[in-house]
């Protein structure tokens, strides 16, 4: 059966602990607009934040499950170790300056793959990097915080932790992603797409944990159900145990996890995050699919408070 080949990144989905310290993070220190305020479909006891662009097209949403009470994780092995955003070539000297003046753990600039990177932390020890790079994107930033000609720009891509670099090398190729680089223990793959298209391969020993502090899976995008539901059968021919198509109410999603236990999500473009709410109004408000919205009173009570209005610590 014939399937298109993956984009590249949709979104990164991630555990922080609490919502209203990830919420000022994200939005006050990085820039990003919180595009949705919902629940966990899965889990409706905690939220789903999801931060990026002003629409938060596929490509630049950041999401997270907020679990103020659980314990932490061990980054390795078998996840997403890092996630890289785009920012243009000449902001890092705003951007250092800038993690400076908020206290955030960084470290100093270095040069991988003929482009400059600049590693940082966010307050539950999540690693991230923002990549100063020429390449074109078509990812108009949000530029309500952060100055446009400084702003982030969607992802540059994601660093996956493995033991068998060839087993996802192998899944990465199938996918449509070429290899072009190699530096250091890593291994690099893109995508045919025009943004968020990078993958890392890191060889690592020690097997991650679950938790606060870490990725719960990554995202590929995919154009429409009928490519997600082609890539759906061939996986599923491939040896890899597929999960049925699930409602995300802004887009529909099918899980596995690839050879090295890492958790891949193939996610499609639409129908995006304006489908209940209106583009000026995104994240202002807690929404609910239609099937949780008759509970609405009894998940709102059992969320915690998270103050949009409230003022940003330093």
């Amino acid at each position: 059966m014939a399937t298109s080949q993956v984009g590249g990144l949709h979104h990164v989905t991630s555990v922080a602990g609490d919502p209203a310290r990830n919420y000022r993070f994200f939005t006050e220190v990085l820039g990003l607009r919180l595009v949705k305020r919902t629940v966990n479909f899965d889990d409706v006891a905690t939220y789903h934040l999801y931060y990026g662009n002003e629409t938060g097209e596929p490509g630049t949403a950041l999401t997270f499950f907020p679990f103020e009470d659980s314990a932490a994780g061990e980054v390795g092995a078998g996840q997403v170790t890092t996630t890289a955003f785009h920012v243009p070539a000449d902001s890092l000297d705003y951007w250092v300056d800038r993690f400076d003046e908020h206290d955030i753990a960084f470290d100093a600039p270095d040069v991988r793959f003929d482009e400059t990177v600049l590693a940082f932390r966010d307050p539950d020890g999540l690693e991230y990097e923002l990549v100063a790079t020429d390449r074109p994107t078509p990812i108009a930033p949000w530029s309500e915080v952060v100055p446009e000609e400084h702003a982030i720009r969607g992802f540059h891509g994601v660093a996956l932790g493995v033991t068998d670099v060839a087993a996802t090398a192998g899944l990465l190729e199938r996918m449509g992603y070429e290899r072009t680089g190699e530096t250091e223990g890593r291994v690099r793959y893109e995508a045919a797409g025009d943004h968020a298209v990078v993958v890392d391969l890191v060889e690592m020993e020690t097997q991650g944990r679950p938790g606060t502090g870490t990725v719960h899976h990554v995202a590929f995008r995919v154009p429409d159900d009928d490519a997600q539901l082609a890539w759906q059968q061939r996986l599923r021919e491939a040896g890899f145990r597929v999960t049925d198509q699930k409602d995300r109410q802004y887009f529909r999603s099918i899980y596995f996890r690839e050879r090295n236990g890492v958790l891949f999500e193939f996610a499609t473009e639409g129908p995006g995050f304006d489908r209940d709410e209106s583009v000026d109004a995104l994240g202002e408000s807690l929404q609910l699919p239609p099937w949780l919205e008759e509970d609405r009173e009894a998940i709102e009570a059992r969320l915690p408070p998270l103050d949009l209005d409230a003022e940003a610590p330093r």
